[in-house]
């Protein structure tokens, strides 16, 4: 099979919305708190435009916090999901590297799970069109820590399935394409947070099979691991609960 394109793997994610919707990690609170920190303003009454939101997974928290928020998002599969989820939240179609926004309308930017999706030749100068004086720029991963072992043994049976993680973030490659900023304009200072959740092996199963490298591989192949790694998860958690760990690799820059 011919390695899937960037932009096959972006696109993959509208035919799994709703599955993404249901299964996919949330964010802990401290992450919301660390931004509040690192940008010195409440959430509270600040225009934030969240990009590439997906089913609105993050939106709605930084609307619980408080902010004015706007989601963008490409996908057509992804924002309908997102109107049926949250359909009281502004959504319009769009991406980082073209946002559909005037000059100096936002107070904050951001882009959870987002960013290695953009070209940052192109998205950086959008951040910094689209930023108000003194706005700021935040993106983050949920990634998981490969020193615990039964998260290790699983991205090994992945990569060897399918010759990659099902996520960039795994490792924090997301995290370090950022800070390899091209116009030297961003100075980011990074957090990790970490966090944990216990759910189902079900829903598990399902949010890893929502990943991109699962998805292009198509439903069979999928079907065939996602049915192998369940007995392996029983082993380790026999009781059919699996604590998923992650540590949120967030980057914050407030551009002069």
């Amino acid at each position: 099979m011919t390695a899937p394109s960037h932009t096959d793997r972006a696109r993959s994610f509208d035919v799994a919305a709703a599955q993404y919707a249901a299964n996919r990690p949330s964010y802990p609170p401290a992450l919301f708190d660390t931004i509040e920190e690192l940008t010195a303003r409440p959430l509270t009454g600040t225009r934030v435009v969240d990009v590439g939101a997906g089913t609105g997974i993050a939106t709605a928290l930084l609307q619980q916090r408080g902010a004015d928020v706007l989601a963008v998002e490409p996908g057509a599969g992804m924002a309908a999901q997102f109107r049926r989820t949250h359909p009281h939240i502004p959504i319009v179609r769009g991406n980082g590297n073209a946002l559909p926004l005037p000059d100096s309308s936002a107070d904050l930017l951001t882009y959870a799970q987002a960013w290695h999706w953009t070209d940052p030749a192109r998205s950086v100068p959008e951040a910094l069109r689209v930023l108000r004086p003194g706005g700021a720029l935040a993106l983050w991963w949920n990634t998981t820590p490969l020193e615990i072992p039964w998260i290790a043994d699983q991205a090994h049976r992945i990569g060897r399935r399918f010759g990659a993680n099902p996520a960039i973030e795994k490792n924090g490659s997301g995290a370090q394409a950022a800070l390899a900023d091209p116009t030297g304009r961003l100075d980011f200072t990074r957090r990790k947070i970490r966090w944990t959740r216990r759910v189902p092996v079900d829903i598990h199963l399902a949010n890893i099979g929502s990943h991109s490298i699962f998805l292009i591989h198509g439903k069979e192949a999928s079907t065939a691991f996602l049915t192998e790694e369940r007995q392996h998860l029983l082993q380790t958690f026999p009781d059919g609960t699996v604590e998923e760990t992650y540590d949120v690799d967030l980057l914050v820059a407030v551009p002069s």
